[in-house]
């Protein structure tokens, strides 16, 4: 069911604001961040007895985003490391054997190729790459300019991504025609911040939190005291021009992960319009349906990905996959209104009335 109201201009961002209690001396609150990977500050805040706890899952939390981060990066090769780069080095020429974690990841994203109809879809890599080469030229420019749609449509034949060719016994992957390539990041950082977060619930780490830019997971409630949920806001964007913004909502929750997708990022202006940076598959240019889409779920990776799959739907279609998903998600429209499923006031203190404890 829809449920919308008007709202004045903003945009929707993640500040991850983490309360503790103070009704037990067993357990202390930290908090560490740590920046270089997918290109965002990721942050660990938790519980736990002792600091040395800590500083140990926070040094082991960096070790493996840092893995990831590299394992999935298409622009950068490293020392010993085979990557969705190399994969796409080697596009038309040569299978790539790959490590099992990168395979397990590919696997996984061509199971949502199909589930979404290719509405998120990893072969979309030479038209991303024309999109983020705009963005980086106009990126300090009063204007600037779109792709040339003959070009856009050129690169489009090159996207086919049942042509990404996994082959579990040898380990390989190979992407069949010449100039095809790969790009994961609609899932990347999701998908590693679900990765990590399990590993260091696995460790004995059970209180925390991971905000990974606007990826939040969170594990068992804080484990401090009087507060039973973790307190998440939504923030208006619109502090830039207005300092005094209050957040758009506040959610509360445990054992979840929180995601949004928003045009307010990487983006450049052409004729006052902010061109940013998720991209429709169906028409190649971005997606003009909302500002920004919040998905809550358990898994990580999935509400990552669906956070983008939905932001390229018209508000029924979002709606009707968000159900079959079993996702909840808040959607910000072009003119300012907003929407949410029915499930979504369980955890929200301004559309539903939910309360900390």
């Amino acid at each position: 069911m829809r449920n919308m109201k008007k709202i004045a201009c903003f945009f929707v961002s993640f500040l991850c604001l983490i309360f503790s209690g103070c009704g037990s001396s067993e357990y202390t609150r930290y908090r560490g961040e740590f920046f270089g990977t997918f290109d965002t500050v990721v942050s660990v805040v938790g519980y736990v007895q002792k600091e040395k706890d800590f500083d140990r899952y926070l040094k082991f939390t960096q070790e493996r985003f840092q893995y990831f981060h590299q394992l999935f990066d298409r622009y950068e090769l490293y020392e010993n490391v085979v990557n969705i780069k190399t994969i796409n080095d080697n596009a038309g020429v040569a299978p790539v054997e790959v490590s099992e974690d990168l395979f397990a990841f590919l696997e996984y994203c061509l199971q949502w190729c199909e589930k979404s109809d290719g509405r998120f879809n990893i072969a979309l890599g030479p038209v991303l790459e024309i999109w983020h080469d705009y963005r980086e030229r106009y990126e300090n420019a009063a204007e600037g300019t779109l792709p040339e749609e003959e070009e856009l449509q050129a690169a489009n034949r090159l996207t086919d991504f049942q042509k990404v060719q996994l082959d579990a016994e040898h380990q390989t992957v190979f992407l069949t025609e010449k100039g095809m390539s790969l790009d994961v990041g609609a899932l990347a950082k999701g998908y590693a911040t679900e990765k990590v977060g399990k590993e260091l619930f696995d460790m004995g780490f059970t209180s925390f939190s991971i905000s990974a830019g606007g990826n939040v997971r969170t594990f068992s409630p804080p484990a401090a005291g009087e507060r039973s949920k973790w307190n998440i806001s939504i923030r208006n964007p619109n502090t830039e021009e207005d300092p005094d913004a209050e957040p758009v909502d506040f959610l509360y929750l445990d054992n979840l992960s929180v995601v949004t997708s928003g045009d307010y990022q990487r983006y450049y202006m052409v004729n006052g319009k902010k061109i940013h940076h998720i991209i429709d598959p169906s028409t190649l240019y971005p997606a003009s349906y909302y500002k920004s889409v919040t998905v809550i779920m358990e898994d990580s990776a999935q509400a990552d990905l669906l956070s983008t799959w939905l932001f390229t739907l018209p508000l029924e279609e979002a709606e009707k996959a968000a159900k079959e998903l079993g996702a909840e998600v808040f959607w910000v429209m072009q003119d300012d209104t907003v929407a949410y499923t029915d499930g979504y006031v369980a955890y929200s203190k301004n559309y539903g009335g939910a309360a900390m404890n």
